[in-house]
């Protein structure tokens, strides 16, 4: 299985744990990922989703990143939208696209706890999806 990777490079310190996961996950599951993206932010996602899901060899896309609570509802609006339009590119391409986005409303402290979890749900749900497609 050949997967892409975006990873947000927002909140680095998080998401760069997360890649580091993912990776071994999808290496644990017999999967490789063959290209990763890293984009400014998850707002950023889907134009580099856009990309690998374009090439031919890339089954499924996996993202990694975190959307941690500020003074504004601004997480709740990055998050959703970028969840929306990922589940569109993944219809579109008719490949699976995971949300590996912690948030939105959860503080750093939250999101520093959920790094292997998202980062192995991201991986796992790419790869069933692949699997179940065969």
């Amino acid at each position: 299985m050949k997967l892409g990777m975006v990873v947000s490079e927002f909140h680095y310190d998080i998401t760069s744990l997360m890649e580091q996961r993912a990776l071994e996950h999808a290496k644990f599951l017999g999967a490789t990922v063959f290209e990763t993206i890293k984009v400014p932010g998850c707002y950023d996602m889907p134009l580099a989703v856009k990309k690998l899901l374009e090439e031919k060899d890339i089954e499924g896309v996996v993202t990694i990143g975190t959307v941690i609570k500020g003074a504004t509802s601004h997480d709740e609006v990055v998050a959703s939208q970028t969840a929306r339009k990922l589940m569109d590119l993944s219809i579109d391409y008719n490949k699976p696209v995971s949300l590996g986005i912690s948030g939105p409303n959860i503080s750093r402290p939250q999101a520093q706890e959920r790094v292997n979890e998202y980062a192995e749900r991201a991986v796992e749900s790419v790869v069933k999806m692949i699997k179940r497609g065969k």
